[in-house]
């Protein structure tokens, strides 16, 4: 496992359980020094097993209630570098995805209502040169997101 420890996942636990929890309350809970804990924590982050502390934001509570996984069929398969550049300039396209199967790529996009929805599909992501169909599904709710467990 990239040479983590019993330590290592214990401290990536507490950080998975809140995010903004000080070094020095998870060397308390650990008995352990805020050094080792600054320590791990930046060998964690120069592994690349800790990328960032980012906050979870509630989609729905800023106004985007709809939200859509949406397959996207290239023309030409190694056009996806482009397309994506593309797909980086759309704020509401929050995650994209290579993928096997009917599409090259797999994105979601959030968006405030049905008409925005409309836009983001018809007019920003049809438009992108290089997609040849779009196929989404309407996300009815998250029953549960999480990273995966330790």
């Amino acid at each position: 496992m990239n040479g983590i420890d019993e330590f290592d996942l214990q401290i990536l636990k507490h950080l998975d359980a809140d995010g903004r929890m000080a070094y020095s309350a998870i060397a308390t809970a650990l008995g352990v020094s805020n050094t080792m804990i600054h320590q791990r924590i930046n060998r964690l982050v120069e592994q690349g097993i800790l990328t960032g502390i980012k906050p979870v934001l509630n989609e729905k509570r800023l106004g985007y209630d709809w939200g859509a996984f949406t397959g996207l069929s290239l023309e030409k398969d190694h056009d996806s570098g482009r397309i994506i550049a593309e797909l980086k300039k759309i704020p509401e396209v929050t995650e994209c995805y290579y993928i096997t199967g009917n599409y090259t790529l797999y994105v979601k996009i959030i968006a405030k209502n049905h008409e925005h929805m409309r836009q983001l599909l018809y007019e920003k992501i049809d438009n992108i040169p290089g997609i040849a169909k779009t196929d989404s599904l309407i996300e009815l709710g998250c029953a549960f997101k999480r990273n995966i467990i330790l």
